[in-house]
């Protein structure tokens, strides 16, 4: 299959270390065999009192294993200096394969394979590094051990709940929509306005007979009709309670960080966890701390103007969009099997969910003003979460962001927390 690649980003490993501790990684029962035949010993350099493998799913009779975590939350391989023992002492090859490709992701696309990365690695937020176009030799190898035979027959993702079409109609669809993202004419505000005035007009038609010419048409007609309806700068519209409610819960899911000690916190951490979701329902007071960039402040700090957003925020979030459009991690099996318009209003809800974020990491600095620094360290918290939160998939969760999206409060959300003043 070929590689799609995005060439407008670039990513090196800078050896930060932060995959090593942000993530819990399931290996499969041949990686389990080959890290036990390693024979990991303390004079390795693995902690004593940790277990090198945990069992933390599946029945006895098919057990599923992930690798062990020191009391910091790092991985039990990790060295002093950022790096894996595994790959110091046995080469890449050895190490389990979600941590040969992190933070690579891979989605079949028909005859193509296209390929994203991930954002909660702060050194693609920085596009550090080499391009990725420069990396189609390893990303190849990579796709051959990640891609299941077979996947070039898988269906296009649906455009709606109830409609269809072809890997190339699809496809134009996703042009469409990186286009969008890339217009150089509008703000970036703006645009997403505009995007989900079109991506609204898509949820609400027929595509049976709109195929090949015709759909090309079709898009460019409702593309100009969204260009025309948002012709000037947004003005802030204030959200409802219900939007507010509805952000505020998908807000919590982003801001959680499900390291090793937090899953063995028994029924303490349980009940901790508990009483933050009562406070996010409530909106007032104070936030409880989530994790260590995220303390405790109180909701009103983050409810401040944005100021004008830097040329570095709008070049970042323009990234991250065409990043996640061009590889399709915003829909089908990239993400939770979303249609492309759900997808669509998944991907924008990320621009308020970072600058809320963003606020919060100031405000936990002492700062009313969320710095470029901010928001990109918001982002990787973010999407540290998108696409791969269990809850973020649950039914209530999506339906949470759908009605954002029909109702006009995604809209508000997006110029609300983006006002200047």
């Amino acid at each position: 299959m070929r590689l799609e690649l995005p060439t407008l980003q670039n990513w090196s490993c800078h050896n930060c270390a932060g995959c090593c501790r942000q993530h819990l990684i399931e290996v499969t029962e041949e990686e389990r065999q080959r890290i036990v035949s390693q024979d990991w010993t303390p004079a390795d350099g693995v902690p004593a009192d940790r277990p090198v493998l945990v069992w933390h799913a599946g029945p006895p009779w098919k057990k599923r294993y992930r690798l062990g975590h020191r009391s910091d939350g790092g991985c039990v391989f990790l060295n002093e200096q950022g790096l894996c023992r595994i790959h110091a002492k046995f080469g890449e090859a050895a190490k389990p394969l979600p941590c040969r490709i992190y933070p690579y992701a891979f989605h079949p696309a028909g005859g193509r394979l296209a390929v994203s990365l991930r954002f909660s690695c702060p050194s693609v937020t920085a596009n550090r590094g080499a391009a990725v176009a420069a990396q189609r030799p390893e990303l190849t190898e990579l796709a051959t051990l990640a891609v299941p035979q077979g996947a070039e027959n898988l269906p296009a993702p649906r455009l709606t709940r109830s409609e269809q079409v072809g890997w190339d109609d699809f496809q134009q669809f996703v042009t469409a929509l990186d286009e969008s993202f890339a217009d150089p004419t509008a703000p970036l505000q703006l645009r997403l306005l505009r995007i989900l005035t079109w991506t609204g007009i898509v949820e609400q038609s027929h595509f049976a007979t709109v195929q090949g010419q015709q759909l090309q048409e079709f898009l460019g007609i409702i593309r100009q009709a969204a260009a025309v309806e948002h012709a000037r700068f947004p003005m802030a519209v204030e959200p409802s309670r219900v939007a507010r409610l509805d952000f505020r819960i998908l807000a919590a899911a982003y801001t959680r960080k499900d390291t090793v000690d937090q899953l063995n916190s028994g029924w303490g951490g349980r009940y901790r966890l508990l009483r933050a979701i009562l406070r996010f329902l409530r909106g007032t007071g104070e936030l409880p701390a989530m994790q260590e960039d995220l303390p405790a402040v109180r909701f009103e700090a983050l409810e401040g103007p944005m100021g004008r957003l830097t040329p570095g925020v709008e070049e970042l979030f323009e990234r991250y969009f065409r990043v996640k459009t061009q590889g399709l991690h915003f829909c089908g099996r990239g993400f939770y099997d979303a249609p492309f318009t759900e997808g669509v209003a998944s991907l924008v809800l990320m621009f308020p969910i970072t600058l809320w974020l963003a606020r919060w990491v100031a405000a936990g600095k002492g700062r009313t003003q969320p710095s470029d620094d901010d928001v990109n360290l918001a982002l990787n918290l973010a999407d540290h979460n998108h696409g791969f939160s269990g809850l973020l998939g649950q039914g209530h969760m999506q339906t949470r962001v759908r009605r954002l999206a029909q109702t006009g409060g995604l809209a508000s959300l997006c110029t609300w927390y983006a006002r200047p003043t």
